[in-house]
């Protein structure tokens, strides 16, 4: 296998295992799913209807009034219940932006973090109540989110590409 340098010192078709090529893109994966995941997230509630409608079925006003009283923080829900539209367009165009971010990689862990505070804010409140707590989408997207915040988006991103280009300038 041969490489195209990609930033750990060696050059440009200098031989790289199978383990390093594994090891520098294993994130990968993890980026392009909850990339193209939370832009569908974002696009889906973007293009319905009666999402963003404070009540009736299907949306936001509803869906919040609904799991009021089972959330960990009520608190939030009451804040949301304030401006259920204001409310949903924040998190459909913070899914997003996030997802855009994350799948082209540029300002990963800033876009990691979005999404990590989106999950968490869905975890505390849409299915907090959901038992046992496994069954429950929210936290685990919260616990895969940790990773590319901890590790960026190192492997076919922006970032690497502006990292190297700032490297070149130096």
């Amino acid at each position: 296998m041969y490489g195209y340098g990609g930033g750990n010192g060696r050059g440009l078709g200098e031989a790289r295992s199978l383990r390093d090529l594994g090891r520098e893109h294993a994130l990968l994966p993890l980026r392009v799913f909850l990339g193209v995941t939370f832009l569908y997230a974002g696009l889906d509630k973007l293009t319905d209807s009666a999402f963003f409608h404070t009540s009736g079925p299907g949306s936001i006003g509803e869906q919040m009034h609904a799991v009021r009283d089972s959330a960990a923080i009520p608190g939030l829900v009451d804040l949301a219940l304030n401006s259920p539209s204001g409310f949903g367009y924040a998190i459909a165009l913070g899914e997003l932006a996030v997802g855009i971010g994350t799948l082209l990689g540029l300002w990963t862990r800033i876009a990691a973090l979005g999404g990590a505070l989106i999950s968490l804010s869905l975890w505390l409140t849409v299915s907090w109540q959901v038992s046992p707590y496994y069954l429950g989408n929210d936290l685990i997207y919260l616990m895969a989110w940790l990773p590319l915040l901890l590790g960026g988006g190192a492997s076919l991103s922006l970032d690497a590409l502006l990292a190297a280009r700032r490297r070149r300038i130096r």
